[in-house]
């Protein structure tokens, strides 16, 4: 059965995207620890970061650093930390975090957030990727 990334790589399921290319997709987390919460994963379903082959491997860590950038400026949090779980879902993905304090990387306060919200930091990180020339 293919995973919820899956579902949302083939268009099945609404996302709001913030960058994709031919290897990774990177959309705002549904409940987010903070506003800015974004997840990246490879466009192949892949259960652990240790089978990942390349180039997706490399392409969701390149990906990373430019969409961190964009959190970083977009949220004004001094850090933009990462995280590989992958309980909840077996397709590889990256958490990246906008952080305040260590605290932060704490996945039980992720909450679901307004429409309104979500749309604002979407629109944000998007400005901030566009305005990114790396």
């Amino acid at each position: 059965m293919a995973s919820i990334f899956t579902k949302i790589i083939a268009g099945e399921i609404p996302s709001l995207k913030v960058f994709e290319n031919e290897h990774v997709l990177a959309i705002l987390d549904i409940q987010p620890i903070h506003l800015g919460h974004v997840i990246i994963f490879p466009k192949i379903e892949v259960d652990h970061f240790l089978d990942v082959p390349e180039p997706y491997f490399s392409a969701v860590h390149k990906a990373s650093q430019k969409v961190g950038r964009a959190i970083r400026r977009a949220t004004g949090a001094p850090r933009v930390g990462t995280a590989v779980q992958g309980f909840e879902v077996p397709h590889f993905h990256l958490h990246l975090i906008p952080l305040w304090s260590p605290r932060d990387l704490d996945f039980t306060l992720g909450k679901k957030r307004s429409d309104a919200d979500m749309k604002a930091m979407h629109a944000e990180i998007l400005k901030h990727l566009a305005e990114d020339k790396s």
